[in-house]
C-alpha cells in the first residue's frame, strides 16, 4: 500500500473513533441527568398529565386574587390559575418580597395525592415588566394574557 493510503486509512479511524466516544459519552451524560430535569407545567397541562405524584416539577400562573391565606407565621396557602383552571399551593417559608395577588409566579416542588401542590421553592416576578417565558407562553395559549407581544 501506499502511504497517502495508509495515512487517509489512520485519519478515518481517528475520526471514527472520536466520535464514538463522543456519542457515548453524551448518551451517558444525558442518562445521568434525566432524573434531575425539572418540568413545567401550567394548571391546566398538569391536570392532564398522568404520574406527576411524587416527582419535582415546577408550575407558573398568576397568584388569585383574594386566595393568599396565612396559617401561622410562615405555612402560606395560596392559589395559582392560568385562566382555564387553578392549583391549590402551600408553601412553608418565606415569600420573596415581590409576591402578590395577580402577579405571575413559578413554584417548585411535588403534587400530593391530593391534588395540593406542595411547594419548595418560590420564584416571583423580578419587575413590571418581567414575566417568566413559562408563564407567559401558558397565558398566551389560554388567551389571558395581557403584555405586550
Amino acid at each position: 500500500m501506499n502511504i497517502a493510503k495508509l495515512k487517509r486509512r489512520k485519519r478515518l479511524s481517528v475520526i471514527f473513533l472520536a466520535f464514538i466516544a463522543i456519542s457515548i459519552s453524551g448518551f451517558l451524560i444525558l442518562t445521568a441527568s434525566r432524573d434531575s430535569l425539572i418540568y413545567f407545567y401550567s394548571p391546566t397541562e398538569l391536570l392532564e398529565i398522568k404520574d406527576v405524584n411524587n416527582k419535582v416539577i415546577r408550575i407558573g400562573g398568576l397568584v388569585k386574587e383574594e386566595s393568599i391565606i396565612s396559617i401561622g407565621s410562615s405555612k402560606i396557602e395560596f392559589i395559582v390559575e392560568d385562566g382555564k383552571n387553578y392549583l391549590t399551593v402551600n408553601y412553608f417559608g418565606i415569600l420573596p418580597d415581590l409576591f402578590r395577588e395577580g402577579q405571575g409566579v413559578i413554584c417548585e416542588g411535588k403534587l400530593d395525592k391530593n391534588g395540593v401542590f406542595l411547594a419548595d421553592k418560590i420564584l416571583a416576578k423580578h419587575d413590571e415588566n418581567y414575566m417568566p417565558p413559562e408563564v407567559a407562553d401558558a397565558l398566551r395559549d389560554n388567551g389571558n394574557w395581557k403584555g405586550e407581544e
